[in-house]
This record gives C-alpha cells, structure tokens and sequence, in this order.
C-alpha cells in the first residue's frame, strides 16, 4: 500500500508524543491521525518525512506492541 500526503497537509497535523517520553524530548516518535492514514515522524528530526500508514495497520501494530 502506498499513502501519498502533501506537505501541505502534514503541516496541519497535530503531532503527539508518547506519555513515557522525557520532557527533554528528542528520543520518541511522534504520531498525528490524518484522513486516511497515521503518521509517525522521528522527533529529533521532525523536518524529515513521516511514515504514513493504513489505520487498520498501526491498530494492528499497536496491538502487538503492548503484548
């Protein structure tokens, strides 16, 4: 599956850490839902493209992560 975004919409997102991040940052990923797709983006360097993925997929992922 490919997800095409503009950058554009990426700029509108409201990114999200986790709640087990430091309050230094710079060592988590950052997750924004969008039409369509969930973003995730390294927040050490935010000006990098994200990963888009089916919200179908991250359920699944996230649902293995926390076994």
């Amino acid at each position: 599956m490919s997800v095409h975004v503009s950058q554009t919409h990426i700029d509108q997102l409201v990114w999200r850490t986790s709640s087990y991040s430091s309050e230094e940052g710079g060592e988590c990923v950052e997750v924004a839902s969008g039409p369509g797709a969930v973003h995730v983006r390294d927040s050490k360097d935010t000006a990098r493209a994200a990963l888009a993925v089916a919200p179908a997929a991250w359920t699944a992922f996230v649902h293995f992560a926390a076994v």
